[in-house]
């Protein structure tokens, strides 16, 4: 059991971060392993946001000698950046571990990305123009407070309260994910795909990567790769519905767009509240409660359903 949350504002940017947090930390009984975020900001042009990390939260009990293995990563990170010209404009590092880059680049930001994780031990986590991807071990409270996250302003996002069910419990396996070649897509998931291995493969052979044995990554890898071919979103969610088995509920969120789909099942819930300005949904009510308390009306999509919302 898991918790998915994703909210979007119409024409203007809000605490979407602290407002994520509430929805999330209201979901902490379906999943207090791990929480994610996939937060979209003001982008400025030209300039690319890259989350990174360059070990596990577990690792950093591996003794004193990680201290400088992280050290030395994060230069041969910097030194690949430099190499494919790219400039780092800020960096910050919420955790000895997590890093936030910006960066300005003009090349082929791919073939950067591909480079970087190359690098043993370092996995990007986003990297794209509006999208920052935040994942860590802990409820919403602990995560959003270590990286600063309810003073983010933005225009929509979605979060992931994860119960490790059949992987480990560390950030490589918690949601959302991101995926190449569409820099500003995320996704989280409630369910289980049935013919994940099918659709992996399938993807792979058209030469795309996978960082986690986690079936929801597939769903990034499938959107990234349908939008970069000129699908719509709301295109990819109808076709997803058609080309992929099993139990599910999903969000999917781009530089300007939030959508949802249930599959033929619809057996993994999900709460909808819609009005002029603000949608918010989530696995369950109450999380929507955590921000609009006062009098509304909510409804449960139906099976098949698939909605597309711009910002």
């Amino acid at each position: 059991m898991c918790g998915i949350a994703g909210l979007i504002h119409k024409g203007k940017s809000s605490s979407v971060g602290s407002e994520m947090t509430a929805m999330l930390q209201a979901l902490k009984h379906r999943g207090p392993d791990s929480t994610g975020y996939a937060v979209y900001g003001n982008p400025t042009k030209g300039d690319y946001i890259m989350r990174l990390k360059v070990a596990e939260a577990e690792d950093m009990e591996k003794g004193r000698g990680i201290h400088q293995v992280i050290a030395d990563r994060i230069t041969e990170v910097e030194a690949i950046l430099k190499e494919h010209g790219a400039k780092v404009k800020s960096k910050d590092a919420p955790r000895e571990y997590s890093l936030r880059y910006v960066i300005s680049h003009d090349g082929d930001t791919g073939e950067m990305a591909e480079h970087i994780e190359e690098t043993d031990g370092v996995e990007i986590l986003s990297m794209g123009n509006g999208l920052e991807l935040i994942k860590d071990l802990g409820d919403a409270t602990v995560v959003s407070e270590a990286y600063g996250l309810n003073d983010f302003q933005g225009t929509h996002a979605i979060g992931h309260t994860r119960m490790a069910t059949e992987s480990d419990v560390d950030i490589k396996s918690a949601h959302p994910y991101w995926a190449f070649p569409y820099n500003d897509v995320s996704v989280v998931h409630n369910g289980q795909i049935t013919n994940y291995w099918i659709m992996r493969r399938e993807m792979e052979r058209k030469g795309h990567r996978f960082m986690s044995n986690c079936d929801s990554e597939l769903l990034a890898v499938y959107t990234a790769h349908n939008l970069a071919n000129g699908v719509s979103l709301e295109d990819s969610l109808r076709q997803s519905i058609e080309e992929i088995d099993g139990v599910f509920t999903y969000l999917v969120a781009t530089k300007d767009q939030l959508g949802m789909a249930k599959d033929t099942m619809a057996a993994k819930p999900l709460v909808l509240y819609e009005s002029d300005d603000l949608i918010a949904m989530a696995s369950e009510e109450v999380a929507i409660r955590a921000i609009l308390p006062e009098e509304i009306d909510t409804y449960d999509p139906y099976d098949e359903e698939v909605r597309v919302w711009q910002a």
